[in-house]
């Protein structure tokens, strides 16, 4: 456990501080979080490589700086309500749980979904809900949220997410194509949306009525 701990924090600083990585409850958040927890068994030696992993039913976790950019655009403080779309490992809702009041996160295969609930509530986040579903018609029983974050490739940005954004709240999603997107940022203030784009990225496709079908 020494040894995976070293690794934790070699990644934080030769990953994320070395690459501009600077909020510190993000450094923080990857610092406590054991990310070997979150991959299959035989990979756990692998957990704080500078890469995706795959966790089966075609799907990843993803490569740990992708994780803290996403995150750290997020600019969280403490007290917000967050939807993820796309649970996945739950190593990204582990982050999340970490700088958020509450988060709503919802995963369309459901084996997937279970697993990282056991993970996470091992690991005794208690603040987050889990829901089985279309990620891209978001949550509408919770909305609005102040943040939104899509961990998976969309031709779109479903407008079912930007419906369930807050006032002043921030979506993040890769957009593009199937086999690369840009990471955008989507800002809701006044009634106006705003869209700014990041860096380049791959995410598996983004399945749903307002994403790809499959």
């Amino acid at each position: 456990m020494e040894k995976l701990a070293s690794l934790r924090d070699q990644m934080v600083d030769t990953q994320l501080i070395a690459r501009g990585i600077s909020d510190p409850g993000v450094l923080a958040a990857f610092r406590k979080v054991p990310r070997h927890e979150f991959v299959p068994p035989g990979l756990q030696d692998s957990a704080y490589d500078d890469s995706a992993l795959p966790i089966g039913e075609d799907q990843t976790i993803s490569q740990p700086y992708m994780v803290a950019i996403m995150t750290e655009l997020l600019k969280l403080k403490g007290s917000e309500k967050v939807l993820e779309v796309g649970t996945g490992s739950g190593y990204q809702a582990a982050i999340l749980a970490e700088l958020c009041r509450k988060l709503y996160t919802i995963e369309r295969i459901g084996p997937l979904s279970k697993r990282a609930e056991g993970i996470l509530k091992k690991l005794n986040y208690h603040n987050v809900e889990y829901i089985i579903g279309d990620g891209t018609e978001g949550f509408s029983p919770s909305a609005p949220y102040d943040s939104i974050i899509v961990t998976a490739g969309c031709p779109q940005i479903p407008p079912p997410l930007i419906d369930q954004l807050a006032e002043g709240g921030s979506l993040v999603i890769p957009v593009g194509e199937r086999f690369y997107q840009t990471l955008t940022v989507v800002t809701k203030e006044k009634g106006k949306i705003k869209i700014e784009p990041s860096i380049g990225c791959v995410f598996v496709p983004l399945v749903g009525k307002y994403g790809w079908r499959d």
